[in-house]
């Protein structure tokens, strides 16, 4: 599924998917489910993760500079601490939308 419109609001990113449902998702909880392998971690070919250790956000880092299309599978936020190469797929995105909710 596919959004067809996004829009930050506040500290909320509005989401507005093909089917007509509408996701609002704090630009927090965005950031925090970031998928980079900076953030998630990598796993080598045996099931091994390897990530850096857990390090305090800068007060910025919640604030959405810009967001960008990736091909026709997702977005890539840049945010306010120069943060930038998390591609969120859109079904990952409708997941952390609506896990938010819950």
């Amino acid at each position: 599924m596919r959004p067809v419109d996004m829009q930050p609001i506040g500290a909320e990113l509005a989401i507005k998917w093909e089917d007509g449902t509408e996701n609002f998702v704090r630009l927090e909880v965005l950031r925090r489910a970031c998928p980079c392998a900076g953030c998630k971690g990598e796993v080598d070919i045996m099931g091994n993760l390897y990530k850096n250790p857990d390090k305090p956000y800068a007060p910025n880092a919640f604030q959405l500079t810009r967001l960008g299309l990736v091909g026709g599978y997702g977005v890539q936020p840049l945010w306010a601490d120069g943060h930038g190469t998390g591609i969120y797929a859109f079904d990952y995105l409708k997941r952390v939308a609506e896990a938010a909710v819950n």
